[in-house]
């Protein structure tokens, strides 16, 4: 199978493409979250209903990635890439436009649809595009978009809704995503694997969502249904049964929608469990402390953006530094300190109390982000460089769709968690005090945060051992590399 190829742009143009998009796909992950109680205001919603805006988003980037590796062969990535941002750009649009809250709900979700697109093709097209001894730096350049947007995405959400309004933070994608296309087809290589066309696996793809989706909203809605209710048992084993048919099918198949055997790769399945830990933590701080800022301490939309911009900053700042370092240390030590400093932070915040101050809050957000900074990029990489080039597209589509669905289990899983710990500290608490309601409420939901907190910090602790694996699994892949650059040179002679 060959691949025609048209290489007129440099680096910093593919980097400058990929950036644009990549950027604003994430950004409008993490834009509404300070925006929830403003929708449930506007709309007079539910919390839940709101939090779809969330989880349906991360839902939905989760399951579409695994058709980028089938269209980006089939298109070619610089196409799947302008169609995606298109798509992202118009339902940007329609959201603006939602008159009530299940129209925004359903325009999100279809706009996560074309970012579940975008996030894992730009991740590709660096391994595509982009000479192997750049890859660490131009990841480290893709990860600096992958974490200014979720840093400044609050900040800038909390900004934009305190003085023009939430449909303000769809409107911003307009503008940005009609240049994100502009430059993706003037800088963007043309490149397409030729030769014979390979067949959609359609039953691959409905059985991916619905196992995706089944389980997820079986998480989401156990709390209001019950653990042990019919209808969410139903789903957890529908979407099991699903899941695993959907990964039975694929290993079969000689020509898979999601090839799962970059799994054989253990750097690379190491590399996805630690990534996955850190979306846990990185989630569980951008969804608690804006329910804890504004929920519960009274504060308005700006405010929290400011008790967060510490945070974006501190991770704007070392996301590049990361790229320097990661060629001199190697990802072990990076992806450590960043473990060892989420951890204790987190544990920091499990003890928030109702006067805690906002400087607090900030050091505590900034300090996380810096461990997130440190880590994210490094195992990132260290898996993806550990996959041979021509399955790249699949191994993306792996780490995006595993990321996203994990991001959006763990909302539903803190959300369940955070609604029910408050209610059971609130019954403690009017039982054994005169206090008033307010306070009752206000001081049940604050325990109810550390519970979580306490929750996120013990994953946090999952990773450190995984850290360690991965360090043992650098060896395996260089002596592959060395391998079949080996029997390449014997090949040419």
């Amino acid at each position: 199978m060959k691949t025609q190829t048209v290489r007129n742009s440099s680096f910093w143009l593919i980097i400058l493409a990929i950036f644009f998009g990549n950027f604003m796909a994430i950004l409008s992950t993490t834009t509404i979250n300070v925006a929830f109680p403003v929708f449930m205001k506007d709309f007079h919603a539910e919390i839940g209903t709101v939090q779809w805006m969330i989880t349906g988003y991360l839902l939905a980037t989760g399951v579409i990635a695994p058709v980028v590796g089938y269209f980006g062969d089939k298109w070619s990535y610089k196409y799947l890439y302008v169609f995606a941002l298109s798509g992202f750009t118009l339902f940007s649009g329609l959201c603006m436009m939602a008159w009530n809250i299940h129209s925004l709900v359903t325009f999100r979700i279809l706009q996560g649809v074309f970012g579940g697109l975008i996030i894992p093709t730009t991740m590709t097209m660096i391994y595509q595009f982009i000479e192997k001894e750049k890859q660490a730096f131009a990841m480290s350049l893709w990860s600096l978009s992958s974490m200014l947007a979720p840093a400044f995405g609050p900040t800038l959400g909390g900004w934009l809704t305190g003085y023009f309004g939430w449909e303000s933070l769809f409107m911003i994608n307009v503008p940005i995503g009609i240049i994100a296309i502009v430059v993706a087809l003037k800088c963007l290589p043309f490149q397409r694997t030729a030769g014979e066309r390979k067949t959609f696996d359609l039953p691959g793809f409905v059985t991916v969502i619905l196992s995706s989706a089944f389980i997820i909203l079986a998480f989401n809605k156990g709390n209001a249904w019950g653990w042990t209710s019919w209808k969410t048992l139903t789903l957890l084993i529908i979407g099991a049964i699903a899941l695993t048919y959907f990964i039975r099918r694929e290993l079969a198949l000689t020509e898979p929608l999601l090839n799962l055997k970059v799994f054989r790769q253990n750097r690379f399945t190491y590399s996805l469990m630690i990534n996955c830990i850190i979306t846990v933590a990185l989630y569980s701080g951008t969804f608690l402390i804006p329910v804890f800022l504004q929920d519960i301490q009274q504060s308005t939309p700006l405010a929290t953006a400011l008790v967060l911009l510490p945070g974006s900053i501190a991770m704007a700042v070392m996301s590049p530094v990361v790229g320097k370092l990661y060629s001199k240390t190697g990802p072990f030590w990076l992806i450590l300190g960043g473990i060892l400093l989420l951890v204790a932070s987190t544990w920091e915040l499990s003890h928030i109390t109702l006067a805690t101050t906002h400087v607090r809050l900030a050091w505590l957000m900034a300090v996380r982000n810096v461990g997130i900074a440190l880590a994210f990029m490094p195992v990132t990489n260290a898996g993806m460089s550990s996959v041979p080039k021509q399955i790249t597209g699949h191994a993306s589509s792996v780490t995006n769709w595993v990321r996203q669905a994990t991001g959006a289990l763990s909302i539903a899983i803190f959300s369940s968690l955070l609604a029910s710990r408050a209610l059971t500290h609130q019954k403690e608490l009017s039982g054994g005090t005169s206090a008033a309601a307010g306070f009752i409420k206000a001081q049940g939901m604050t325990l109810g945060v550390r519970d979580v907190f306490l929750i996120a910090t013990v994953i946090g602790i999952l990773a450190i051992p995984l850290t360690f694996l991965l360090r043992t699994g650098t060896a395996k892949p260089k002596a592959a590399v060395l391998k079949v650059a080996s029997v390449k040179q014997e090949a040419n002679s």
